[in-house]
């Protein structure tokens, strides 16, 4: 049977390359995001280029429906075997540590620790039973290196490795892989990429990755098994 991977926060930048580089592999592909149209837009591109795929629309800050989506994946296509989540979009929710608000970080804990959460623990017993499978996390440099005025998503995500490096830890001799791929670069064709370079082309002089060669990482990861978390581009010794 065909494997799968359910890529949530399916964008133009990583998520689309995670869905190439997979689907170059044989695994079908469910997108999933908010916005039925851009998924519809990914989807046909990936059908063109041999790779099923199928959308499911969702809002990722609401774990509730968690568990009906994933239904909804194994239903589509038999069995899920790998999840990305990175929902990393083009307005990062980033303020200063000192004007952060516990109704602020409310819905944040629930984008960025909370669902994935709730979908380890929808996917992970039949990973477990089976002796395979993967759950791959993508989030920014400040989850790793705290920054003034870069609070808010940042101590979340901070929270969320943390959740997969000990995930990792409880996985490794059940044949199941946990990692977090750590982006230390603007997503070059991302939204996030896109609208901070309208303003300024040259971003300051900051780093910009090609989504594919992060999609290779995740590759990485998930085969090779010999590391919790990937920082790419690697950052200066």
């Amino acid at each position: 049977m065909t494997k799968t991977i359910a890529i949530f926060g399916a964008g133009s930048g990583l998520g689309a390359a995670t869905a190439r580089r997979f689907g170059r592999e044989g695994y079908a592909v469910a997108l999933v995001a908010r916005r039925r149209e851009p998924l519809e837009v990914l989807a046909a591109a990936l059908a063109a280029e041999q790779v099923e795929a199928a959308v499911f629309t969702a809002d990722l800050a609401d774990p509730s429906g968690v568990s009906a989506l994933i239904d909804s994946i194994v239903e589509r296509f038999g069995r899920l075997d790998v999840v990305e989540y990175a929902p990393i979009g083009a307005e990062v929710p980033f303020v200063p540590a000192a004007e952060l608000t516990a109704d602020r970080l409310r819905g944040l804990v629930d984008l960025y620790l909370s669902t994935p959460v709730e979908i380890a623990r929808a996917v992970l017993p039949e990973m477990i039973r089976r002796g395979e499978g993967g759950f791959l996390l993508g989030q920014g440099l400040s989850a790793v290196i705290p920054s003034p005025g870069m609070s808010g998503a940042g101590p979340v995500m901070a929270a969320a490795r943390n959740w997969i490096h000990s995930l990792n830890g409880e996985l490794a001799d059940q044949g199941v892989y946990a990692g977090t791929l750590t982006v230390a670069a603007w997503i070059d064709g991302s939204a996030g990429h896109r609208a901070a370079s309208a303003g300024d082309p040259t971003l300051g002089g900051n780093p910009v990755v090609d989504p594919a060669d992060l999609a290779d990482q995740y590759w990485d990861l998930l085969t090779r098994r010999d590391r919790v978390e990937q920082i790419f581009p690697p950052l200066p010794s």
